[in-house]
């Protein structure tokens, strides 16, 4: 503690991120500051600290500090640094539950219309879809009402034979050059008007194809027009009368009770309710900086809004000048003090209070299931370290065919699922999972001490699925690589025996204790991994030995079945008018091709 106070005397009067550290040398918070010293100054030398500090404080064995130009490049710096070290007491959006969009293609000459979670540039996107509006439903609206194309098929020079959906009314057939580029972009422009809240022309053209259908007596399309037409009129009802319709904001409220916090979005699009979300976090910060690290995270994933609507105690101006530079954006932060717009804000700080008052039992649960059993673990089986970084790994194989080893990643107790890997046997003849457990940990700790550590960051604790016999076989490669700093465990499924280095015999943990149950959860998580890569890369292989025997399918096209539907039984069960959609496939064939599972399997 002393050589922090030192620390605490050379702090600069300049912005930057400071990044606190354990025992163990983990980043456990990291945090931005437009001073330096004063800001981690009052960790240590304040006398009012909320719980979460205080437990954070606790645990700080060291620190260091990164210097700015600017507090929003500190920002910009503390959001990257969250997201690499995913510290212990930050706001982390690991569970956030990303809602599609719909995307258009604009910049080729034909633009598609498809569904889309990731936003990117160089692409018109609308949404998100939520609270009840399916966006396959709104798609098909599109579909219908304008003809769009919902495919990714490549346009080219040459023409293509029309599938299905030109037939049957659905699509102008761009890829048959049916369309001229001129009139599809009008189809397309109808599409956005449609889109951006303009649903009076959409309302119209679907009465009068449900009109003629019905005089044709083709009762199934006038059906369809008139459930098309229902959810135009449940998009309706979300609209709030009191909003113009050019208005896109995004309304977000903070709640905390000193130890755990909720935060509500609202998204108005178009002057409508799309719908909400509610996030329970931890952060070991003041209010305003917590809400400051959430939107820069947030955001990182979700479409920016026009307009922001927050808790007067946001720090507005550096949220707007982030986006401003990060994203070239031009966004309003505003806090209203009377309005629509303030009963919106009161409405999203009531979801979060009435969601932290439900769930605080539920979060707590969660905290004794994750970072307190890590804890936990590391007493209980006398680990060296805190095992932050935990990697499993798995085998599967049958009879020594198609062998691939899996690994998994969980840090403080939550599956990190970017650290996964995995990984195909090169060099083990047979079905050798020992010598198959050996490869793939080689490979692995290879990466130590290079460049691609930052990409395979150093694990805490290596935990082996199976017995004595597996990790006996993964030791001899800690010792041939000399790895002294990492633990190493094995967790035998029949009896849930746990082995360690440091004991012949096993450990056994009760079934209700939730150091157990988490191992449980990473090895069944390594056990899931490795079978779903073996049956993908299994079922590649029959899939292309089924292939060759339809008549019609050579080579190129049975490569693009397999990229379009990656398994037998996903080709099995598509329609005609799907697999019409295969490049080279058209209609004739795929009706060959529906007709040979029909008649052979």
């Amino acid at each position: 503690m002393n050589e922090i106070q030192e620390k605490l005397k050379l702090l600069p009067d300049e912005p930057g991120v400071y990044i606190m550290l354990d025992r163990d040398g983990n980043v456990i918070y990291v945090g931005k500051a437009r001073i330096l010293k004063n800001r981690v100054r009052q960790y240590f030398h304040s006398s009012v600290k909320t719980e979460k500090v205080a437990a954070m404080v606790a645990n700080i064995a060291d620190f260091y500090y990164i210097i700015t130009k600017s507090e929003i490049d500190a920002l910009s710096l503390e959001n990257n640094l969250i997201k690499k070290y995913k510290p212990k007491y930050n706001i982390l959006l690991k569970d956030d539950k990303t809602y599609p969009y719909i995307k258009i293609s604009t910049a080729e000459k034909f633009p598609s219309f498809t569904i889309s979670r990731k936003l990117k540039k160089g692409s018109r996107y609308f949404g998100p879809y939520m609270g009840g509006v399916r966006v396959r439903d709104v798609l098909e609206i599109l579909n219908l009402a304008f003809g769009v194309r919902l495919c990714t098929v490549a346009i080219g020079d040459k023409p293509k034979k029309p599938c299905l959906n030109y037939h049957i009314h659905r699509c102008y057939a761009p890829c048959a050059h049916m369309i001229s580029e001129t009139e599809y972009g009008e189809k397309v422009k109808a599409a956005m008007r449609f889109l951006d809240g303009e649903d009076s022309e959409v309302e119209e053209l679907l009465r009068e194809k449900m009109q003629a259908y019905a005089e044709a007596e083709e009762f199934e399309m006038a059906m369809d027009c008139r459930d098309k037409l229902e959810m135009l009129s449940k998009i309706a009802l979300k609209r709030i009368t009191s909003l113009n319709r050019d208005i896109n904001a995004d309304v977000v409220a903070y709640v905390s009770n000193n130890l755990y916090a909720a935060i509500n979005v609202l998204l108005i699009r178009r002057g409508s309710m799309q719908g909400a979300s509610t996030f329970a976090v931890e952060n070991a910060s003041s209010d305003a900086e917590a809400l400051t690290s959430f939107l820069s995270q947030y955001y990182s994933k979700h479409q920016i809004p026009d307009e922001l609507i927050v808790q007067n105690f946001c720090e507005s101006a550096l949220v707007e000048e982030f986006f401003r530079s990060e994203y070239n954006k031009c966004v309003d932060v505003v806090s209203p003090k009377q309005g629509i717009r303030r009963q919106l804000l009161e409405m999203a700080e009531n979801n979060a209070s009435e969601y932290l008052e439900k769930a605080i039992d539920k979060i707590k649960h969660k905290e004794d299931m994750t970072v307190n059993a890590c804890a936990r673990l590391q007493k209980i089986l006398g680990l060296s370290r805190y095992p932050r970084r935990m990697e499993c790994y798995d085998i599967s194989n049958i009879s020594g065919v198609d062998k691939v080893g899996s690994m998994v990643v969980f840090i403080n107790g939550e599956a990190d699922r970017s650290g996964y890997r995995r990984f195909k046997i090169k060099t083990v003849e047979g079905a050798n999972d020992f010598a198959s457990l050996q490869e793939v940990l080689a490979r692995r700790l290879a990466k130590l001490g290079t460049e691609e550590e930052e990409r395979f960051a150093k694990p805490d604790l290596v935990i082996i699925d199976g017995g004595k016999g597996q990790l006996a076989a993964v030791k001899e490669i800690f010792e041939q690589k000399n790895i002294r700093d990492i633990d190493l465990i094995s967790l035998a499924k029949r009896e849930e025996e746990v082995f360690t280095l440091q004991s012949k015999d096993s450990i056994i943990l009760d079934k209700r204790d939730y150091c157990l149950q988490m191992l449980q959860r990473i090895r069944d998580e390594a056990h899931r991994f490795a079978i779903t890569f073996f049956r993908n890369i299994h079922s590649k292989r029959s899939l292309t030995s089924v292939l060759t025997e339809i008549p019609g399918v050579g080579k190129i096209k049975r490569r693009a079945l397999i990229e379009k539907f990656g398994t037998i039984d996903r080709i099995m069960k598509a329609s005609v008018s799907e697999l019409a959609e295969v490049e080279g496939i058209g209609l004739n064939l795929a009706q060959g091709i529906k007709k040979y599972f029909e008649d052979e399997l």
